[in-house]
């Protein structure tokens, strides 16, 4: 079983390039999350979790999701997470979480694609972000033959600054710069209430047909990505930039 959770497709795409290649199943962890609900899955193949990395490490509501989630049948878990560069120490992180829940971790594989932290970097255009992502199937690919053959991934290499980051920067990012205050609407808004839907957090009412955020926030980048007529902002430093919102998976890996 193919679970994934993300905020602007990425983690998706893989999820279903994964599905595509192992013909298993794919679930999607949002809707869940968004109603507190616990998930109960029961999964004859291996669990494959497909996530965003956020500072380094899985998304926290991703994790939270795992922990209060029940999984039975297989207890393989192999874990691939999108990342604009790398992934830090998170397997460690993982691999205590496995622990918790009696699941064997098979290992992490980091996919590098497209950028979508608008809120401290610029995002690809459509032809830059299309490449990355052709770059990316070699990589997804490996790891999914991997699975198939009932092979760990292999061990990544960590550093001191990979510790570093999954920890005390981790953590510190998460208090100090996780914020949602910046977020704002501009006059082009409409009020469709997408960025609503799009909330797993539902950190985001409408009040006046306008958005407000509240203090729930975890940088997903789901409600600026997904306003179809780019009317959020964060602060200054999303002025001018491109969106980035994953394109559909369309087989791609078997071609």
């Amino acid at each position: 079983m193919i679970i994934f959770y993300t905020g602007t497709g990425n983690s998706r795409f893989i999820a279903e390039a994964a599905a595509d290649f192992l013909a298993d199943e794919v679930t999607d962890a949002r809707p869940y999350i968004k109603t507190h609900e616990a998930g109960s899955f029961a999964s004859t193949t291996p669990y494959v979790f497909c996530s965003p990395t956020y500072a380094w490490r899985l998304p926290l509501a991703f994790s939270h999701f795992i922990e209060e989630s029940h999984f039975s049948g297989s207890k393989d878990a192999w874990f691939i997470m999108s990342c604009g560069d790398d992934v830090g120490h998170a397997s460690a992180y993982i691999q205590k979480l496995c622990q918790t829940k009696g699941l064997h971790f098979r290992g992490l594989l980091p996919v590098v694609m497209p950028e979508n932290y608008l809120a401290l970097f610029p995002v690809p255009e459509p032809k830059e972000a299309r490449e990355i992502i052709v770059t990316a199937l070699p990589t997804l690919k490996q790891g999914l033959e991997r699975i198939q053959q009932n092979q760990d991934f292999a061990p990544l290499p960590c550093s001191p600054s990979d510790r570093l980051k999954s920890g005390m920067i981790n953590v510190l990012f998460r208090r100090f710069v996780v914020k949602s205050r910046d977020f704002r609407s501009t006059e082009a808004c409409i009020g469709c209430g997408r960025c609503v839907q799009n909330c797993v957090q539902n950190n985001i009412v409408l009040k006046e047909q306008r958005p407000q955020w509240g203090n729930n926030c975890i940088h997903c980048m789901a409600c600026i990505c997904s306003c179809p007529v780019e009317a959020i902002e964060y602060g200054k430093k999303t002025i001018g930039k491109a969106r980035y919102r994953c394109p559909d998976y369309n087989g791609e890996l078997q071609e």
